[in-house]
């Protein structure tokens, strides 16, 4: 006679597996390391030139590929029974010339009216999600990298500075809608560097040359990006630019942008005197730097 069941079989968990598509940069790493801490197993795709070697550790498996490559990318992906797929990490743009496409990338780029970040990414996500690879945001695995709101510095920006942030925040959001770039530096409501395809670190050395020291940079999100694949970043890096070009204040957009090593970033601030204020993109701006927001 068989013996008495003692219990319901257990249930057979469905292994959680993300795709990690990872750029430059550390943020592959932190969203690889946040991954593993919830439970997934993470696979990457690394780009020749482009990702740090260091993700053969953070990751569980990896494939190397040149800029292009779509096809292999999401075949990848299927064969390790992927259901989620993030973004992370910048491509170094003018790299992006040296593009080797395969057929499915040819496919893609002829049907694009234009190849700028939002445009090229988004169909990429909208491939995937062809595929039922769905694409979901980087910060669900490293929430601690959303940018805060309000003044984070010791200083706070002077009236001048103040009037560039309210001159420029109108249009670089213009210049962000045509997804041109999410940058911009003013000094005296003049507009004295743009960003383009050189990226935001280039921008503030070139508004320097130009505009010479205490000028103001904004960084912001683009109207209509998608927030799953492609956000503003910025961090310790952008501070010592800053530096650098003798900046005097950083106005972001907060919640919406990610901060990198902020606690360093904010000290070094400090220690040069660099204002530093998260704009809510909820609020209009002028409310948030009433006089109240003068220097202290």
């Amino acid at each position: 006679m068989s013996p008495p069941l003692t219990g319901q079989p257990e249930k057979m968990t469905q292994p959680k597996i993300l795709g990690l598509v990872a750029g430059g940069g550390q943020f592959p790493l932190l969203v690889a390391a946040g991954a593993r801490k919830k439970g997934y197993s993470v696979v990457a795709v690394a780009f020749d030139k482009e990702t740090s070697t260091a993700i053969n550790e953070a990751a569980d498996r990896v494939i190397w590929v040149k800029l292009g490559q779509l096809g292999k990318l999401i075949r990848f992906f299927q064969n390790e029974n992927v259901s989620d797929v993030v973004f992370a990490g910048p491509i170094n743009k003018p790299g992006a010339f040296d593009i080797r496409p395969d057929l499915r990338a040819i496919k893609l780029l002829l049907g694009l009216k234009s190849r700028n970040d939002n445009a090229l990414l988004s169909a990429v996500a909208a491939e995937l999600s062809a595929e039922n690879l769905k694409v979901v945001s980087a910060l669900k695995f490293v929430p601690d990298l959303f940018s805060p709101p309000g003044f984070i510095s010791s200083r706070r920006p002077r009236k001048g500075e103040k009037d560039d942030i309210l001159f420029g925040w109108p249009l670089i959001k213009e210049i962000g809608a045509l997804d041109i770039g999410q940058c911009i530096a003013v000094k005296e409501k003049v507009v004295v560097a743009v960003e383009a395809i050189e990226g935001t670190d280039e921008t503030i050395l070139r508004a320097g040359n130009l505009a010479g020291k205490n000028f103001t940079v904004i960084k912001t999100f683009k109207p209509g990006q998608d927030s799953r694949i492609d956000l503003p970043a910025l961090g310790l890096g952008t501070v010592e630019t800053m530096i650098r070009a003798k900046a005097s204040c950083l106005a972001y957009e907060s919640g919406s942008s990610l901060f990198f090593d902020m606690d360093k970033a904010v000290q070094l601030a400090d220690r040069h005197k660099i204002a530093v204020v998260g704009i809510d993109p909820g609020l209009p701006v002028d409310i948030q730097l009433e006089p109240n927001s003068a220097s202290r």
